[in-house]
């Protein structure tokens, strides 16, 4: 297969890094050569977290280059914005559309830029873009806490990745606890869903 590179941004509290694992176990169980790194970030509520993943035959490191992304998977929209630079043309944005303000905005008394101006700056870059509600399908699936699985529903659903919707959800049942594994698999459901009713009436 040819090189597919994907990059996961949102703060930390997300899950963004359970979403590169599942994605990273996805593409393993399909026989793919994978690369999962972490390029920068710090695990506790509110830092910044930037995942990595890239998949084929020759890649031999986990590192994407700017403007080399296929997708950027946005967990919060001001982080999509801040990591667009791994964006170009070809690049297919998914972002939440549920802001966290960081804590330099509220540090600074600086407002939050509103989610038509983000969007507005995102489609500079490419036309390719996807908003999720994330939050409000999370708690429609049971738990706030499974947005990181509506956007990889929401991405199984583009069609994008180099493998079939059901190893994200075999992985996914794989390293998640079994007692939420059936609310993580309905929130999958929803944020594939979404995008699929969004592109039939598109």
């Amino acid at each position: 297969m040819k090189e597919f590179n994907v990059v996961l941004a949102g703060v930390g509290g997300q899950g963004t890094l359970l979403a590169a694992e599942i994605l990273g176990t996805a593409a393993v169980n399909d026989g793919c050569n994978v690369r999962v790194g972490e390029i920068h970030g710090m695990a506790q509520r509110g830092g910044a977290v930037v995942s990595t993943l890239r998949m084929g035959e020759e890649v031999a490191a986990a590192t994407v280059l700017e403007g080399q992304a296929d997708v950027l998977l946005g967990f919060e929209p001001l982080e999509t914005l801040r990591n667009l630079k791994y964006a170009s043309q070809k690049t297919l944005v998914i972002t939440s559309v549920d802001p966290i303000p960081p804590t330099f905005l509220t540090a600074k008394n600086m407002k939050y830029p509103s989610i038509k101006k983000i969007v507005e700056k995102i489609r500079l870059f490419t036309k390719k873009v996807i908003l999720v509600e994330a939050r409000r399908m999370a708690r429609e699936a049971g738990s706030s806490v499974t947005q990181n699985i509506v956007l990889l529903g929401a991405l199984a659903a583009s069609e994008k990745l180099p493998f079939k919707p059901e190893r994200l959800v075999e992985a996914l049942r794989e390293l998640v606890p079994a007692k939420h594994v059936e609310i993580n698999v309905r929130a999958f459901g929803l944020g594939y869903d979404s995008v699929k009713k969004s592109e039939k009436r598109n």
